[in-house]
């Protein structure tokens, strides 16, 4: 049995640069968060633009970065260095944050959005690579969902955060855009002065160059954890509709952020002691369960004609992301070489983020022309594809 005292205990033992990582994960999501729960408005009602083209610069954001997501893996496994790509990576996201308030079209938007998404596309792999490196196998997913749980702080604090600014600034985006773009920095700094590698990392040979041929050394189980990702990507797309939906159920514009300050909270405190107990438990009963709410929140969210019906949905919702992510990443470093974990999850990145362009532009399509419910539903069904395929992986696995 899991006690608090066991779950303090565990917290001591993970090491300090897991702990770092957090720290920056949880700035720069107050960063992202800011922008990113009051950028579909400011596309919709400040710019014009309709649910495809949010749908399409969310989706094309991704796509851009996905080439740079997998290099990045490689990369990291053949130089045995992954804090330079972590600096490089969330530095070029805190670059884009001021051009988000200068922007006058929805163009230059884009080009922020893209260079926001090819940071995160740098340093996603190595990151999850370095706390699995720095990481004993039996604390990986409280680890990994540590990690997650401090992300979600951020994308609690941030739409807070906005709310705050928006009704202090009488519905002020461009405030709201600059003052992101401080935690963002500090997070910079943290990853500068605090991050360290272990000395176990071992480099390729000189004479070598990064290949994407590591692929196939990956594996058929990381690959079955790979498949299983990329169709529960595809079906949880962007939460960029779930705030399209908040506004047609009635929020006023400055409380719509409160969305996804709810569906962190749930996410949040989910997450680290899901990750504790599949140390001590096993993971496939965790991930199952995620799907099984998955399905839930979009059949609840396709029916939600009130703000009451939405709040369970987005609960629902918030309860998939807690079971699912950290679970999802520690899968990979349980199957994954030592020597390839960069590019195990570079190679995650890539199928999700495939699978979010997909998804995305679905939505968006679905959405302009048949509806939210419409949306949602698709959502479920491939959901429910997701976790059938996850339980056929699962038998064979065993």
């Amino acid at each position: 049995m899991t006690t608090p005292t066991s779950f303090a205990a565990t917290s001591r033992a993970i090491p300090r640069s897991v702990w770092l990582l957090g720290l920056v994960s949880l700035l720069m999501d107050v960063s992202s968060e800011m922008v990113q729960t009051l950028l579909p408005l400011y596309l919709v009602t400040g710019l014009g633009a309709s649910a495809i083209t949010v749908g399409l610069i969310e989706g094309l954001a991704v796509a851009t970065a996905m080439a740079t997501r997998l290099f990045a893996g490689v990369l990291s496994d053949w130089s045995g260095q992954r804090k330079p790509l972590i600096l490089l990576g969330y530095g070029l996201a805190a670059l884009s944050r001021p051009i988000v308030p200068l922007a006058d079209t929805v163009g230059w938007i884009a080009g922020a959005r893209f260079l926001d998404r090819v940071g995160k596309g740098i340093r996603s792999a190595p990151r999850d690579a370095l706390i699995a490196d720095v990481t004993p196998p039996e604390l990986r997913g409280a680890s990994f969902g540590l990690r997650k749980s401090l992300d979600t702080v951020g994308g609690f604090i941030g739409p807070l955060v906005a709310i705050g600014l928006m009704l202090l600034s009488g519905d002020n985006f461009t405030t709201v855009f600059w003052i992101a773009a401080i935690p963002a920095l500090i997070a910079v700094a943290v990853i500068i002065a605090g991050i360290e590698e272990p000395a176990r990392q071992v480099p390729g040979k000189a004479s070598e160059r990064p290949r994407l041929a590591a692929l196939a050394g990956l594996g058929p189980a990381v690959w079955a954890v790979i498949g299983v990702c990329a169709i529960l990507t595809f079906a949880r797309f962007s939460e960029a509709f779930l705030l399209l939906k908040a506004q047609q159920t009635g929020f006023a514009l400055a409380w719509i952020p409160l969305v996804m300050v709810l569906m962190h909270l749930v996410y949040g405190m989910a997450a680290y002691p899901v990750g504790v107990l599949s140390d001590r438990m096993g993971r496939h009963g965790m991930l199952a369960a995620s799907l099984v709410f998955l399905i839930a929140a979009d059949l609840v969210l396709a029916m939600a004609q009130t703000p009451a019906a939405l709040v369970a949905g987005i609960v629902l919702w918030g309860l998939h992301m807690g079971f699912s992510q950290g679970i999802l990443a520690t899968l990979i470093a349980d199957r994954a070489p030592p020597e390839a974990r960069g590019t195990a999850f570079g190679a995650l990145n890539l199928a999700t983020g495939l699978a979010v362009l997909a998804g995305n532009l679905v939505a968006g399509v679905l959405w302009e022309r048949y509806g939210a419910t419409a949306t949602f539903l698709n959502g479920a069904a491939f959901a429910a594809l997701a976790l059938i395929g996850f339980v056929i992986a699962a038998k064979r696995e065993r």
